[in-house]
């Protein structure tokens, strides 16, 4: 039995029935101890089944019974010949099963969505007779783009990403984009007012002609025919204008650093003859040395507020003042048609130009305060925003990560306005990545957490925030829990903006200040966002709803006040004595404040949706060389050791959490330790070949045909994963890899790096990952083949030669043995060789493009590997004599 719910012709779901959950659970178990497979929760996804027959339901409950008659007769039948062996495996074989069950569990209740933006727009922004201009009742949306480095994070980047946001196709008033300059850069300031003056001409060329994407760059790259599904006969002229405009304004933009820097020593060249002309009309001696200041220099003859190139007293990364620059003010109401006279570029007649409200914004940093790095810069962001714009919604994105699909806020917008919507804090949307390589060596698509992992957390409280695409509420920003349901107004009654203590019985609103800071206008703007952000009271089952059409007022004008106040906001000491970070906003403490902030959330109460569309909703680029991208995990695993010692701990959450959501949070948090056993597990092999005992002691018919049938298991439900979530074999089969090689390196340094910040506060510093950008075809992918070292390569080049020794030792004994075991040397060669196949993607990333490696690889991981070895067969065998090391396969073989 299925069911479908439709509400409000806003949003769909289809649920699973509890049969096909049930078989589900079933099939993910077949990989419960087995020792064939490294990793015991091979099949993540396979425990969703979409319509199973008959058949297939008796199948799975026969594997149910085959997996506990198989666990059952490993408990009876140790190895005592090799206990060592044996307690090893089965150590291993515990803590997968318990991985494994905080991995499964939560996917019990898988959901499907889909949103109908017809009747999103019929019901918002049709012309009526009460709304003759069809102004638009949704609710106003905040874009947050943050960047910190300009040298890791082009601007060019930066500034494609912006203008996508200025296209998106939702009401112009309704939208804001800010742009969070953490480095506070001229370099950034001046590509943002580029790319301000390209979007009078970029934004109405893609509402003319519906382009797709709206990023330009992403655009002009396009393989195929550009005027494909274009039915207007100026558009081949006007993309020609187009692209010759955006070509000079990627000149441009490229130039800026030279030209900045031209200019500054201009300006600084003319300060010290200056100062020369005064020392000689005051007659000071002109010998001794004129000390300037080498200044940064703002195209209007002043010093630039932020860093400078050489550092100075209030000018240099970390102590420079707060600066706030309106690039482009908040628009009419009203849209404003361009005209057709020939001074314009190109013929906007017929088309809106107006465009979004745009800010440029880099908070305050003073050597003396935290600044809590991403988070803080975050914060600062809402704000400064609440005061500016207020919108009840708040869209972050990445500096690389563009809006792929302009209808991807009305998407959001569906479940948010829908009945229900009261409820949610945010909207995950899914990550997709452009400049991946074709095989994707090192698993950068991480399609089996988006397509898998997420989309069954959707059936419970709601998928984790990951850091970008994400659609915030800012009330549930705020810190308050969601709406009581006895507080569920009256029929006929007539909306009104919560109170604080209508929300949270703890929070008086006379110290409203005095938790979220001393501004005024930010305490006043809470309660407006809380009433925008509602649904419109059109259903009973809408438990705070606004009445409708109470958003189509156009807006009250920016004034100096405001922007004042909104600088104020952002100083390094509003903080202080407040409750941002800790309870509202961002929180801080963490590396992945994104995980710790979505946690608090569904801590409070609020559940949060998964919206996967049609059309990509975003595109960003990764790491694909293997150093940056070993570091990246590493960052991960390292934010979640912090979360499994501190307070955002899962065991120790509120009841608002529900037990499912309970265990997935707790899951992020333990995978790191994973690692310990993950390295043990993968020098079993080695271990049982050089000792030549094995972790049972006789490979029986009955073993056999347990590996055997669990083997087809493993095979089937690799396939049923494949049917369920999309995940093509490929990038299924990437993912496992890379789990070892990041298991058994970054997750591995993780836990250690962890436990020592933890537990003795070293602090592990992190600067932004580099990402390519090339634009040639043929180099698109050189950073691929670059071989960068890092300690974190030394565990996976020790486990793949030992392996390698120790396939090579076995053989050999096996050859000289009076008595040969062969048996045993073909299983722990198999096992053996399904490391070293874990381990390809890594050795040939060691390898780059000319198939070489760094010397000091060899030397370092050869000597390790070797030296293991040799002590194993030294000491490892305690049948051994001193000088000898006797083989349990034969007796004869010796070593000298």
């Amino acid at each position: 039995m299925e069911s479908l719910i439709t509400t409000n012709g806003c949003s769909r779901h289809k649920a699973l029935t509890g049969m096909e959950m049930l078989i589900g659970l079933m099939i993910g178990m077949e990989m419960m101890v087995i020792e064939v497979c490294l990793r015991p929760c091979w099949i993540h996804l396979l425990i969703y089944l979409g319509n199973p027959s008959v058949g297939c339901c008796q199948c799975h409950m026969v594997s149910l019974a085959l997996i506990g008659f198989f666990l059952a007769w490993r408990i009876q039948h140790p190895n005592p010949e090799a206990m060592w062996l044996y307690v090893m495996s089965i150590i291993c074989e515990i803590w997968f099963a318990f991985s494994w069950l905080l991995d499964q569990m939560p996917r019990i209740s898988p959901v499907n969505r889909s949103t109908d933006l017809v009747v999103l727009r019929e019901k918002f922004e049709m012309p009526s007779p009460s709304n003759p201009l069809g102004r638009s009742d949704l609710p106003g949306v905040d874009i947050f783009v943050s960047t910190a480095d300009p040298e890791k994070e082009p601007p060019l980047v930066t500034a494609n990403t912006v203008l996508s946001i200025l296209a998106a196709d939702y009401p112009v008033e309704k939208l804001a984009c800010y742009v969070s300059d953490d480095g506070g850069t001229l370099l950034t300031f001046e590509a943002m007012a580029e790319a301000t003056s390209f979007a009078d001409l970029w934004v109405p060329f893609c509402r003319k002609h519906a382009i797709e994407p709206r990023n330009p760059e992403a655009y002009f790259l396009l393989k195929g025919d550009p005027t494909k599904n274009k039915k207007r006969g100026d558009f081949v002229k006007d993309r020609r204008r187009v692209k010759r405009e955006y070509d000079e304004f990627k000149v441009r933009i490229n130039s800026l650093q030279d030209s900045i820097r031209r200019r500054s020593d201009a300006f600084n060249a003319r300060e010290e003859m200056k100062m020369l002309k005064q020392m000689k009309e005051n007659e000071t001696d002109p010998a001794e040395a004129i000390k300037v200041q080498k200044a940064i220099w703002m195209a209007d003859g002043t010093h630039w507020p932020g860093s400078w190139s050489i550092p100075s007293r209030d000018h240099r990364n970390g102590d420079h003042p707060g600066i706030l620059q309106v690039m482009l003010k908040p628009p009419s109401s009203d849209p404003l048609m361009g005209g057709g006279d020939q001074d314009k570029l190109l013929d906007f007649s017929d088309v809106d130009i107006r465009l979004p409200m745009f800010v440029y914004v880099s908070r305050e940093k003073r050597r003396e305060y935290d600044h809590n790095k991403k988070a803080g810069a975050m914060n600062a962001l809402v704000r400064a925003s609440a005061i500016l714009s207020n919108g009840a919604f708040i869209l972050n994105l990445n500096y690389d990560h563009y809006i792929y699909n302009c209808l991807a806020i009305r998407e959001g917008m569906c479940f948010m306005m829908d009945r229900g919507g009261e409820d949610i804090c945010f909207i995950q949307f899914p990550q997709r990545f452009e400049g991946i390589d074709p095989s994707d060596r090192y698993a950068n698509h991480n399609t089996v957490f988006f397509d898998g992992n997420m989309r069954a957390l959707d059936g419970l409280q709601g998928p984790m925030y990951v850091g970008t695409g994400c659609m915030f509420r800012r009330f549930a920003l705020y810190g308050f829990e969601p709406t009581k349901p006895d507080k569920t107004p009256q029929k006929d009654a007539e909306a009104e903006a919560l109170k604080a203590t209508e929300v949270d019985y703890d929070f008086d609103v006379n110290i409203l200040t005095k938790k979220f800071g001393n501004s005024t206008m930010l305490a006043e703007s809470i309660p407006i966002a809380e009433f925008q952000g509602r649904p419109i009271a059109d259903h009973p089952a809408v438990k705070f709803g606004r009445p409708p059409g109470v958003l189509r007022t156009p807006k009250e004008p920016l004034d100096a006040t405001n922007v004042a106040e909104a600088v104020s906001v952002i100083s390094c000491w509003y903080e202080e004595n407040t409750e941002w970070g800790t309870r509202m906003g961002w929180i801080y403490g963490s590396v992945m404040e994104d995980v710790v902030t979505g946690y608090r959330m569904h801590n409070l109460g609020w559940r949060s949706i998964y919206c996967i569309t049609k059309r990509d909703a975003f595109r960003g680029s990764a790491p694909i060389n293997l150093t940056d991208r070993l570091h990246q995990v590493l960052r991960w695993a390292i934010g979640s050791v912090e979360i499994f010692y501190s307070k955002n701990n899962a065991i120790i959450a509120s009841r608002k959490l529900k037990f499912l959501q309970r265990l997935a949070y707790l899951n992020v948090s333990i995978y790191p330790f994973t690692s310990f056993f993950l390295v043990v597990f993968c020098f079993l092999p080695a271990l049982c070949l050089i000792s030549g005992q094995f972790i049972v002691q006789n490979f029986n018919v009955t073993f056999l045909v347990y590996l055997l049938t669990i083997s087809i298991c493993i095979i089937g439900s690799a396939i049923l994963e494949v049917k369920w979530s999309g995940v093509a074999l490929e990038d299924w089969w990437r993912n496992e890899q890379f789990w070892v090689i990041s298991g058994t390196s970054s997750h591995l340094a993780a836990v250690v790096l962890g436990l020592l910040k933890v537990f003795m506060g070293c602090e592990t510093s992190f600067t932004p990952t580099s990402k390519s950008v090339r634009e040639d075809v043929d180099e698109a992918y050189a950073e691929l083949y670059m071989v960068k070292w890092t300690p974190l390569m030394i565990p996976p080049i020790v486990i793949g030669m030992v392996n390698i020794i120790a396939i090579v030792v076995a053989f050999s004994r096996a050859i000289f043995a009076i008595v040969p075991q062969w048996g045993k040397f073909i299983g722990g060669a198999f096992f053996a060789f399904w490391v070293l196949a874990h381990l390809y993607p890594f050795a040939k990333g060691l390898m780059g493009k000319r198939r070489k490696t760094p010397t000091i690889v060899f030397v370092w991981s050869g000597l390790i590997a070797i030296t293991i070895s040799l002590l194993w067969i030294a000491f490892g065998n305690p049948q051994a004599g001193p000088g000898a090391v006797q083989g349990v396969a034969g007796g004869g073989f010796q070593f000298p």
